[in-house]
């Protein structure tokens, strides 16, 4: 299985699960849902969020929801994560464990229990091997030099 690029994987308020973006449309963006591959068009006034662009509060600094991912599949073995509609205290005892210095003031157990859902559906739906900065950058790089 390819690698998932995160800047493509899309999180939309108001709307269930994850989606990958395909084209830029007239009215807005065109984006594909991961677990149905149903298409829809959101439009200019959806709040729409790229997961690259997501990170976590944490003591000293803030850290990519795409390590917390690779952290969460590591401790997992890319396995099943803990179900978000579980205990919530379990839930953080999960967390502590991936991101041991999680800013208890500022990532609550509903940010947690969406990562939780996140990491299922990039699971299910495409992989959880992420496209790295430099891989993105590079066909950009090649393209100058031409």
């Amino acid at each position: 299985m390819e690698k998932t690029d995160l800047k493509k994987i899309l999180s939309v308020s108001g709307e269930h699960g994850l989606f990958e973006y395909v084209a830029q449309g007239r009215g807005g963006i065109i984006a594909q849902s991961l677990a149905t591959k149903q298409r829809q068009l959101l439009g200019a006034s959806a709040k729409v969020s790229s997961l690259a662009d997501i990170s976590i509060y944490t003591d000293e600094t803030d850290v990519p929801l795409r390590d917390v991912l690779t952290s969460m599949a590591a401790k997992l073995s890319q396995g099943q994560a803990p179900d978000p509609k579980g205990d919530p205290k379990a839930i953080k005892a999960f967390f502590s464990e991936v991101l041991p210095n999680y800013d208890e003031n500022r990532f609550y157990v509903s940010h947690m229990k969406k990562v939780l859902a996140w990491y299922e559906e990039l699971r299910n739906f495409a992989s959880l091997e992420f496209v790295a900065d430099e891989e993105e950058e590079a066909p950009a790089a090649e393209e100058k030099k031409a």
